[in-house]
């Protein structure tokens, strides 16, 4: 039987879409508006896919729409296209798929938020509370910051970080207002500086795209000026009237990337990514969908924003993980950017200082186009890297002798350090000397990280907190100590051994508190005397600070030992981004590598010849393996309380593939961490030499994974494209 029927997307887990009868007032609903539906006992908001198709089942059976929310589509066409070709090719639930485009705050039934930019003001209460000193600390801070006129959001965040729990007070006390006021564009306060020679080239190959979709990687070693050409091309989409979009992969990059932005360009920059307030993220991706937010800046999610008068899409340090999802729906930020530039048809800009080897596939291939920045301006030279072998020399706290000398004459120079450590915490193991026992996570059964400033054991796994023992729980002893550094032992080390000299440790556990990261940071670049810092990854990309002169890197020789195919990439990325931090302004670098293995071949290579050369040797390898690029992968991941329940899916997963599927199978076999957070897990990876052969295999498959009888007693997804293993 015909029926007249919405086909919904909802918000759900499930490999299916939803027929209802349209709602029985409220205007036409249309591909892309959302609706309010029953579901089950409650009622859910989704996204209408396609109207007036055949009903699934008799029109009877069928309940109704409750209420249309939208009077127009807030999903153009193409995004409800890319859309449905990514939930197909990531083999995602379309529901979550379509609701991953949307900001948490405009996936609730509730009406859209104004437009206007959020502002603050004093109330006549608050002038009196101002001048009667009634309110100190954070509540006072707010009260001052807009006794001189109203202030934005934005406005705000950049002169009190911490100003939001003080500002809600104050509204329940009547001493602030909020409303709002249209965003006004910005004079340019910097002008924009001459261009090298490379830069200008890479900056006419795009422009001379614009109006037409091709792919470009912007190969730029560190330091090499990839921003500039950024904003370069931003500007002449402006000049055009049209948007463009710069993904960035990590929160952190974002406040020095948009005060860049702000200080040259004339317009508004909106910013998109998940440490803003809800409201504030929903009117800036409303403002882009209306085509009033000319520049928008995000980090991975903000590659679903609107582009109705699209120019550009640029992704920055593309090689980073950051930009795969690893929850729900698995997406891939940097492959959607250039499956969405092809859409609105209009160039897109990857751009990296250590491309990743799917990329430089993709120019080998004739894919993308490959433009250089091989000169550093305003450094005088790129910096001299030194390998220290740690063999035969008595370690300080896991610090050699020449590295402490090399910190000693950089910070007596007035200059700054970076010692670099890829592990936070004190220690990343206490045992018992003893009998050598020592503090397993119960959950996972991996060592349990010593973290001194919390006074607890935490695992960096589940999360687990534990005490930390007074005595051995195995023998009773009471000489505990901690094995290994982490950057905690290390900032305590070397505040001891450095007594005169800031010691700032920047980590996970330092940058809790909203915009800590950027503070930290600023406080730097503004001072021009010296400091050692000690970091994690978070400072191995995109930061600028003129009076860094030494970077140490400590503790790579992990990334040289590990069976991921993947690890001597990664290792290879991490310690150039990490050595790009040196002497980026007018005075000179200098990095050290501390490793057990100083003769390794790709340490050698890597410093011989370059990243070039040892992404080319590793391509080699990977071809030579069959491995991704050159193979495509998809990995099915399963985990439960009972490792029968794991082994009995896995098993019947891989007897309902079929019987032709012509895909390379490894396992069932236990995930390479078999338990976590006390559950057992286990995978399948499946590979074919081509996208085409292992989708053809997949598709049928997925849908029958569902409804295989041990299916229901695993938590299982399907990650195509894995970038890890784990």
């Amino acid at each position: 039987m015909m029926s007249t029927v919405l086909r919904v997307a909802l918000p759900v887990p499930l490999p299916t879409l939803f027929d209802y009868l349209p709602p029985s007032a409220g205007g036409e609903a249309r591909p892309g508006c959302r609706v309010l539906v029953p579901f089950g006992r409650g009622q859910a908001t989704g996204v209408v896919v396609a109207t007036g198709v055949e009903a699934s089942v008799g029109a009877g059976k069928l309940k109704r729409a409750l209420r249309l929310l939208d009077d127009a589509p807030l999903l153009d066409a193409e995004l409800m296209q890319t859309l449905a070709w990514a939930a197909d090719y990531w083999l995602a639930a379309p529901g979550e798929a379509y609701a991953n485009a949307l900001p948490l705050a405009l996936r609730e039934a509730k009406p859209l938020p104004p437009l206007g930019e959020e502002c603050w003001s004093l109330t006549t209460a608050g002038r009196s509370a101002l001048d009667a000193r009634s309110r100190r600390g954070n509540s006072h801070a707010v009260l001052a910051e807009l006794a001189g006129g109203a202030l934005s959001s934005a406005e705000l965040d950049a002169c009190l970080p911490d100003w939001r729990a003080a500002a809600r007070r104050l509204l329940a006390a009547k001493l602030v207002e909020r409303g709002e006021r249209s965003t006004a564009p910005n004079a340019p306060t910097r002008e924009a500086p001459a261009l090298s020679e490379e830069q200008r080239h890479a900056v006419d190959a795009v422009a001379a795209s614009l109006g037409n979709y091709q792919s470009f990687l912007l190969d730029g070693v560190t330091g090499s000026g990839k921003t500039e050409v950024y904003l370069a091309l931003i500007e002449r989409v402006l000049a055009q009237g049209r948007q463009a979009l710069l993904l960035v992969p990590e929160i952190g990059l974002a406040p020095q990337t948009v005060r860049r932005l702000r200080e040259r360009l004339g317009v508004p920059v909106e910013v998109i990514h998940s440490n803003l307030a809800e409201g504030e993220r929903a009117r800036a991706w409303l403002r882009a969908r209306k085509g009033e937010a000319r520049v928008i800046l995000g980090t991975r999610s903000a590659v679903f924003t609107p582009l109705p008068h699209a120019g550009l899409v640029i992704v920055d340090e593309e090689h980073d993980g950051a930009y795969k999802q690893q929850e729900g729906f698995r997406y891939h930020a940097r492959d959607l950017a250039v499956v969405r530039a092809r859409a609105l048809g209009v160039p897109v800009l990857l751009g990296s200082g250590t491309p990743s080897l799917e990329s430089l596939a993709n120019v080998e291939s004739g894919r993308y186009r490959a433009l250089h920045l091989r000169a550093r301006p305003g450094a005088v030279h790129a910096p001299t890297v030194q390998i220290v072998d740690m063999r035969a020399q008595r370690l300080e706290h896991g610090l050699s002798p020449t590295l402490l000398a090399a910190v000693a004459d950089t910070v007596a120079r007035g200059e700054q350090v970076l010692v670099f450590k890829n592990r936070r915490g004190y220690a990343p193991v206490l045992y018992c000397h003893a009998c050598g026992w020592h503090a397993d996570c119960p959950r996972c059964e991996r060592p349990m990280t010593l973290h001194a400033g919390r006074r607890a054991l935490v695992c960096h796994h589940c999360d687990h907190h534990a005490r930390i023992p007074t005595a051995c729980p195995s023998c009773g002893a009471t000489e505990l100590k901690p094995q290994g550094q982490g950057t905690e032992r290390l900032e305590e080390a070397l505040a001891v051994r450095f007594p005169e000299v800031p010691v700032l440790r920047i980590d996970r556990e330092t940058t809790r508190r909203r915009d800590a990261f950027e503070q930290l940071l600023g406080n730097l670049r503004d001072e021009a005397k010296s400091a050692i810092l000690v970091g994690t990854q978070m400072l191995a990309k995109g930061h600028d600070l003129p009076n860094l002169t030494l970077v140490a890197i400590v503790g790579v020789d992990e990334g040289l030992l590990s069976v991921d195919f993947r690890a001597g990439e990664r290792l290879a990325q991490q310690l150039v981004q990490v050595a790009g931090r040196a002497g980026r302004a007018a005075k000179p670098g200098r990095v050290l590598l501390q490793t057990h293995h100083p003769d390794h071949p790709m340490l050698r290579q890597l410093l011989a010849q370059g990243y070039a050369a040892a992404a080319q040797a590793l391509l080699a390898e990977r071809r030579q393996g069959a491995l991704p690029p050159f193979a495509h992968q998809a990995l099915l991941r399963a985990e439960a309380a009972q490792r029968t329940a794991v082994d009995a899916f896995l098993g019947e997963a891989c007897a309902a593939l079929p019987a032709d599927h012509g895909l390379q199978v490894a396992g069932p076999m236990p995930a390479p961490m078999p338990l976590r957070a006390g559950r057992q897990r286990g995978q399948l990876l499946l590979e074919a030499a081509n996208r085409r052969e292992l989708h053809a295999a997949l598709r049928p498959w997925a849908t029958q994974l569902a409804r295989l009888p041990s299916a229901r007693k695993v938590r299982w997804s399907l990650d195509v494209d894995p970038i890890d293993l784990y």
